[in-house]
């Protein structure tokens, strides 16, 4: 499952008060016209997917959002690998590089936690590392 793939589902039922919809027309038009984060055909790609990956269960009141799925997913995500692969990235250089840097940092730096490792990297290399700033602190 992708970074935070079916983050638009939360944003949906947030915005509806509601994790039933009655219909997936009603679920792609939140999607698209109300919250405006896609295209229809990328609303009706997601849904789909989902309803695959039993993250959305269609029943017979409707589409059914499974919010504690995609929570515990998002949970789940590697932000350490997310962040080694952004850094990389911006730098142009591999993963491989990164990895090696930030272990050099934990030698300077001592036993800290990886991810707080990789940011203090990206940071002392000049990348914006603010997208990360909230994992972080949470």
């Amino acid at each position: 499952m992708g970074l935070g793939k079916y983050r638009p589902l939360l944003e949906a039922v947030k915005l509806k008060g509601d994790e039933v919809f009655q219909s997936k027309s009603e679920l792609i038009g939140i999607l698209t016209f109300k919250l405006g984060i896609m295209a229809v055909s990328e609303a009706k790609q997601l849904i789909s997917e989902a309803i695959e990956e039993g993250v959305v269960e269609e029943t017979l009141e409707g589409l059914i959002v499974h919010t504690d799925l995609i929570e515990e997913e998002e949970e789940k995500r590697d932000v350490f690998g997310e962040m080694v692969e952004y850094i990389a990235k911006q730098l142009g250089v591999t993963e491989l590089e990164v990895l090696e840097e930030v272990e050099k940092l934990r030698e300077r730096y001592g036993n800290l936690d990886k991810k707080i490792l990789a940011y203090l990297y990206g940071l002392e290399k000049g990348v914006d590392m603010s997208r990360f700033r909230d994992e972080l602190e949470g």
